[in-house]
């Protein structure tokens, strides 16, 4: 009995593909189709992430008036950590603003090869957010590496004021040259627009197609 019911059920898994056939019935997948999947070259989730793909290395202008914290646990917009950037603006270099670059590899400011081929990628996404609200960012930048071997693009918005809120931003990359990027992100501001200094929060910075 049980040998008639074992091959009972071998000859109907085999004959639902071909029922389905017969039918035009789509028989059921594990498999995933790869054009739907959406393709993602991530800067920054969370720290220590295998995935992360540039290093915030770059500090410019006033740089004694940056830290940054990439192991911050307050609130993330998703994960576990979040970046906490704090500029102070006390103009320790005399210069009245701060930048910071993540590149890649660290600290390349196009002396040595490096960088990313991110051609077919459409937009940057980020999200971020200020610790008390109205804290000004000059501009949010991708590439405009320049030296011996500079980025093959560049493009920014800018400038923006953020909310205490969580917000998502994008930087829309469509018809630029991506074949080499090695300053994946920039941000900058200023203490004429930041006097008292400022605290902003990043977190899930990634290309999207």
């Amino acid at each position: 009995m049980k040998k008639i019911i074992a091959v009972l059920i071998v000859m109907v898994f085999f004959a639902i593909p071909a029922i389905a056939q017969d039918e035009g019935i789509k028989a059921p997948t594990a498999a995933v189709d790869a054009q739907a999947v959406k393709k993602e070259f991530i800067v920054y989730t969370d720290r220590f992430n295998v995935n992360n793909h540039y290093t915030a290395s770059g500090f410019m202008g006033d740089y004694g008036d940056i830290s940054i914290d990439d192991n911050c646990k307050i609130t993330p917009n998703n994960g576990k950590t979040c970046l906490k950037i704090s500029y102070t603006a006390k103009g320790s270099q005399g210069a009245g603003w701060m930048g910071i670059y993540w590149q890649n590899p660290a600290n390349n400011w196009g002396s040595q090869m490096g960088g990313f081929d991110l051609t077919g990628y459409n937009t940057l996404e980020f999200w971020a957010r200020g610790e008390k609200g109205q804290e000004t960012i000059s501009e949010f930048k991708v590439g405009g590496i320049t030296g011996t071997y500079p980025d093959s693009d560049s493009t920014s918005i800018g400038p923006i004021t953020l909310s205490k809120d969580w917000t998502k931003y994008e930087i829309d990359l469509k018809g630029l040259d991506l074949s080499y990027i090695s300053g994946g992100f920039e941000l900058s501001a200023s203490s004429k627009d930041n006097p008292e200094g400022l605290i902003i929060y990043l977190d899930d910075i990634k290309y999207a197609e």
